[in-house]
């Protein structure tokens, strides 16, 4: 498939800047994929469309303060965005302006890192003086949060770029369909009767970066870390063989699920896991395991895109689109939210 099969036009007031408050005041969209059919609502009324025959299936991981500003051994400033840790104290990072092999910089709180490499893509790899807990002390105390290029204003608060259930650090863009999901909410949801359960994966910047290739399937997707204990496989698949609807909170945790499923006997189920996957759905993937999505509204000609598309056909998605912005939806990572059922 062409790249350019999923581009669409936005206004650019309608890239949402900040989030609505209270967080479950977001529009939400209901798309039925069977029926084709699409309703406006409240995000806060989520509930009317689930049942207690529903799983929503949430990732937990927690966006960290991963934008640091230090001082090169030359003397010139540096800024530094902290994007996976790799082991112990090396990361990849973003730099800029680049630095060179063995470059020492210090930042604030008694952090310094030293460039012990360069990738052909850039990305540097950095070997900082701390790890662990101290390492995240010290980003607490002075790291920014990172966002995308889109917003245009610098996160003080930082709950305001994180969910109400962020717990496993790791991220550098946040899983932004939980944005929705006040604690009001996730207890209706409960008194409901619908299931919760959460994995990790945590973000990374990639997942914002747009297909550049022609055709889709030349795109070489970014890996992401996941984790799915053994405990968490054992009831997601009693859920599926009880016949319950599984439902994904994000990309993020579809592709988390998808990526972990395997074929025993003819019947998929999920395996426990820790480490990296690079799965890229799009148009003509077949779901082993998800049946419905909340998600947000995505870039033009983003992986995120392509996978809702694959979720509920190119065609619907792009209409239901073109009818957000008729309804002044607002796009994005603060933006409105969507259930595909």
């Amino acid at each position: 498939m062409k790249t350019t099969d999923f581009d669409y036009h936005l206004p650019q007031e309608l890239i949402a800047q900040k989030p609505v408050s209270p967080r479950d005041h977001s529009k939400l969209m209901v798309l039925n994929k069977k029926k084709q059919t699409i309703i406006h609502d409240h995000f806060y009324n989520l509930p009317n469309y689930l049942t207690d025959n529903d799983v929503l299936i949430f990732n937990n991981s927690k966006v960290i303060p991963a934008r640091i500003y230090g001082t090169k051994d030359t003397g010139g400033k540096i800024e530094v965005l902290l994007l996976k840790l790799l082991e112990a104290e090396y990361w990849e990072c973003l730099t800029k302006p680049g630095g060179k092999i063995n470059q020492l910089i210090t930042f604030g709180s008694g952090l310094q890192g030293r460039i012990v490499d360069i990738l052909t893509t850039g990305i540097r790899i950095i070997k900082l003086n701390m790890k662990g807990k101290e390492l995240e002390k010290t980003l607490d105390n002075i790291g920014i949060m990172p966002t995308p290029p889109y917003i245009k204003r610098q996160i003080t608060n930082r709950k305001e770029y994180q969910t109400v259930y962020a717990q496993n650090n790791g991220s550098v863009a946040a899983p932004t369909a939980g944005f929705h999901f006040s604690e009001s909410l996730l207890n209706k949801l409960n008194q409901k009767g619908v299931q919760t359960e959460f994995l990790t994966l945590h973000v990374g910047l990639g997942t914002f970066q747009p297909v550049k290739e022609n055709k889709i399937e030349n795109h070489f997707m970014h890996c992401e870390w996941l984790n799915i204990s053994s405990d968490l496989a054992k009831r997601l698949n009693e859920y599926k063989q009880q016949g319950k609807r599984i439902i994904s909170v994000g990309t993020t945790s579809t592709r988390a699920i998808e990526a972990t499923v395997d074929n025993k006997n003819g019947k998929y189920s999920i395996e426990a896991f820790s480490g990296e996957t690079s799965l890229f759905i799009y148009p003509g993937y077949q779901f082993k395991f998800i049946n419905a999505m909340v998600t947000n509204f995505h870039l033009p000609k983003s992986t995120l895109l392509m996978l809702v598309s694959a979720l509920a056909g190119r065609e619907f998605i792009l209409k239901a689109y073109q009818e957000a912005i008729d309804n002044n939806y607002r796009f994005y990572s603060f933006g409105d939210g969507m259930l595909i059922s």
